[in-house]
């Protein structure tokens, strides 16, 4: 099964994608402003493009589990894209994700929170 996961911001949403088999996770790039009429269609552009089975998108939860301002715009992001996505959308924990791109990079690097985001995901649901 073919992932394509989505680090959600209001700038900036990173994208990565697994291959075919969902074993192995690649940052593929950023969309601007994606809740802008331009940003949803270059989103839905490149999801079309990249034919994924399912897209992901992380969820920004609490160190202790509480959902705050961001996971509610999270969500509402969510709730748009399923409306015009032709395929399943679905919400993953991301708590480190972005933290962990920034220390293995040195800097935010979407696609590649985007990526770890989708590693932890493909290892959850393997097999």
């Amino acid at each position: 099964m073919k992932v394509l996961a989505l680090d959600y911001g209001r700038a900036r949403t990173g994208i990565a994608v697994s291959d075919p088999t969902g074993t192995l996770a690649r940052p593929v790039g950023v969309v601007r402003r994606v809740r802008s009429r331009p940003g949803r269609a270059e989103l839905l552009r490149r999801i079309g493009e990249l034919e994924p089975d399912v897209v992901v998108v992380g969820l920004p939860v609490s160190m202790d589990g509480t959902r705050g301002r961001q996971a509610g715009e999270t969500l509402a992001f969510v709730a748009e894209l399923e409306h015009d996505c032709p395929v399943p959308v679905k919400t993953y924990d991301e708590r480190l994700t972005t933290a962990m791109a920034k220390r293995l990079n040195g800097r935010d690097d979407d696609a590649l929170a985007a990526a770890h985001l989708l590693e932890g995901y493909l290892r959850q649901f393997a097999g």
